[in-house]
């Protein structure tokens, strides 16, 4: 791969993952945002990706097929199952379209501002594209300070997960590091979502009393 083609790559993917972040931020439909998670996690797998193919690393290619399956499959599957049941009212976000989406433009100026000692510190096109995962790692922390509801928060954890994994593969702090902050908080947020998806079930179904069920087996 040349290094024209790989910076165009990169830029690419970084933009996807940043451009489905706002979309994410901007629309309250849960349905649109677990979209919007499945195409960030493509658009992170294929960042991971290019990575791999650029420093020609199996590692990394094992990274980006992990990546794949628990970020646009099991992780949105698991938030769909989650949401599904009779529709409930949710609280509105605190804050509007208009509002969310000039909070991205703002967030991601100041993920440059800060992030620009670590650009300069190392010049590179991967270091230069690391204000885009702390952008989304800020959006994240947006969504979780003004959505309401677990579901909707939840997402905003989701985004802070998938900016900080992007961020370490950018910053190439290593696999080790990458496999062990990313398996962790993909299990934290597995075990949240099967806990709000039984917490769910248990409001729709009711609880189950057992001496009932015993009573109408023996009957």
């Amino acid at each position: 791969m040349t290094d024209s083609l790989y910076t165009q790559l990169l830029y690419l993917a970084c933009g996807a993952l940043l451009l489905t972040a706002a979309l994410a931020l901007w629309r309250h439909r849960l349905a649109v945002v677990v979209r919007a998670f499945v195409l960030q996690g493509v658009a992170l797998a294929g960042l991971g990706a290019v990575l791999a193919v650029y420093q020609v690393s199996v590692q990394l290619w094992a990274v980006a097929a992990g990546l794949l399956v628990l970020r646009a499959v099991v992780l949105p599957y698991l938030m769909r199952r989650a949401s599904a049941g009779p529709p409930r009212p949710e609280p509105g976000p605190l804050a509007g379209g208009a509002v969310s989406l000039l909070a991205v433009a703002g967030l991601t100026l100041l993920a440059f501002v800060v992030s620009r000692p670590f650009v300069e510190r190392a010049p590179s096109p991967a270091s230069a594209a690391i204000p885009v995962g702390v952008a989304v790692v800020l959006i994240g922390f947006f969504v979780l300070a003004t959505r309401r509801g677990a579901l909707p928060q939840l997402a905003g954890l989701l985004l802070m997960d998938n900016g900080i994994t992007a961020v370490t593969l950018l910053t190439g702090a290593g696999l080790g590091l990458l496999v062990q902050v990313g398996v962790a908080l993909d299990v934290l947020l597995v075990l949240v979502i099967l806990r709000l998806s039984a917490t769910r079930t248990r409001e729709t179904v009711g609880d189950i009393d057992l001496d009932e069920l015993r009573e109408l087996r023996d009957s």
